[in-house]
């Protein structure tokens, strides 16, 4: 890098965080000293957006969370923004939320018939009893891991998930085996239709980990970061009933499959995307993998949209070393990120001035300023 030397402070004991600060020459500071770049908890970026304390945070400083980032990060929040997103868009006739003959959304289909429990158990209960032949996959609702410079959802590595097929089942989220009884509930869980025909390599199932790059909400630019990889289960996936239990066979969470006694700790049974992509394209077909990867960039598209309004697009949050961010910055400056959305470019002025001048001021969802300039910021 050149100019001036940028500070970073950090909160967690991260390897990969450390070392990739001190590749950029960045020098690390205490949370009370001039920082450029805070890498923080979600409870430090409570507290720094937080109405009560009167934080502010200087031009030349940047945070790696959204003030109301659980929006997305939350698996029921996530849930009930993508649906409310879809019922806009029909409000309002967009080609997007066209429906097939089944009344399947044919453009936003991208999460499976889903419930919140306890709110939702009873239209649940409808829907199972429906196909009681089905199998669902229960996860607690704040158990996830919060957004970094990254956006995706991520399981917290398998605690609390579990696979049902049988209406009783649920007594080992509900203690009333008979009833469901919500005042003995520990937590909200989602609760989703278990994909029953999962794409398998070498009869295997995996997750992908794709990394996006949000600098803005409003208006929305987003990267994508090619580097992502593939995380694999280290037993072969059966529909059988009876492996319902085996985590080792449904769940990829490296934290599980690291005890599976075919687990490779040389590779940690990974593949990068390249090779998925290599894969696919050699037993599929090119077309059909272009359409695949080109699907995906549309689920995580209209997932950033799902929560664009109702996030806190505060302009200290993801902005690049802490400079404002060329509106057409030249491919070399992208590293191996790829620009996936970036509104900014084809909004008019007018606009975007005032979502400048909105997010300068406001740092609570509630709109509630910060503290005057003569207030001491937040260092």
């Amino acid at each position: 890098m050149t100019g001036p030397q940028v500070t970073y402070c950090c909160d967690m004991d991260k390897s990969v965080l450390i070392s990739n600060f001190e590749k950029r020459g960045w020098i690390p500071v205490g949370p009370d000293d001039d920082w450029n770049v805070y890498w923080s908890s979600v409870l430090t970026v409570r507290n720094i957006f937080s109405v009560e304390t009167g934080y502010r945070l200087s031009d030349n400083q940047i945070i790696n969370h959204f003030p109301n980032h659980y929006e997305l990060t939350r698996k029921d929040l996530m849930v009930r923004n993508i649906k409310r997103y879809r019922r806009e868009l029909e409000r309002e006739n967009s080609p997007l939320s066209e429906k097939d003959e089944n009344g399947k959304y044919v453009h936003l289909d991208f999460i499976p018939v889903t419930f919140i429990l306890p709110a939702d158990y009873n239209m649940f209960v409808e829907e199972f009893r429906k196909n009681p032949s089905s199998t669902w996959i229960m996860k607690p609702c704040g158990k996830c891991k919060y957004y970094k410079l990254i956006l995706l959802i991520f399981l917290s590595q398998g605690v609390g998930i579990f696979l049902i097929n049988k209406l009783s089942q649920l007594k080992r989220w509900s203690r009333d085996s008979t009833s469901f009884n919500p005042a003995v509930v520990k937590e909200y869980y989602v609760i989703s239709r278990y994909i029953d025909k999962p794409l398998l390599i070498g009869g295997r199932k995996f997750d992908l980990r794709i990394y996006v790059l949000v600098t803005s909400f409003r208006p929305l630019k987003a990267y994508i970061y090619r580097l992502g990889f593939c995380r694999f289960c280290h037993v072969k996936y059966s529909g059988n009933i009876k492996e319902l239990d085996n985590m080792f066979v449904h769940l990829t969470n490296v934290s599980i499959q690291k005890q599976a006694d075919e687990y490779n700790s040389v590779h940690g049974g990974k593949w990068t995307v390249q090779n998925l992509q290599l894969y696919l394209e050699g037993t599929r077909g090119k077309e059909v993998t272009d359409k695949l990867f080109e699907s995906m960039r549309w689920l995580i598209l209209h997932s950033l949209k799902s929560v664009a309004s109702v996030m806190v697009s505060d302009r200290h949050c993801f902005e690049c070393y802490g400079a404002k961010w060329n509106k057409t910055p030249d491919k070399s400056m992208l590293g191996n990120f790829d620009i996936l959305v970036d509104e900014e470019s084809t909004a008019p002025e007018s606009v975007i001035e005032k979502e400048n001048v909105k997010t300068k001021g406001d740092y609570s969802k509630t709109g509630a300023r910060a503290k005057e300039r003569n207030t001491p910021r937040w260092r």
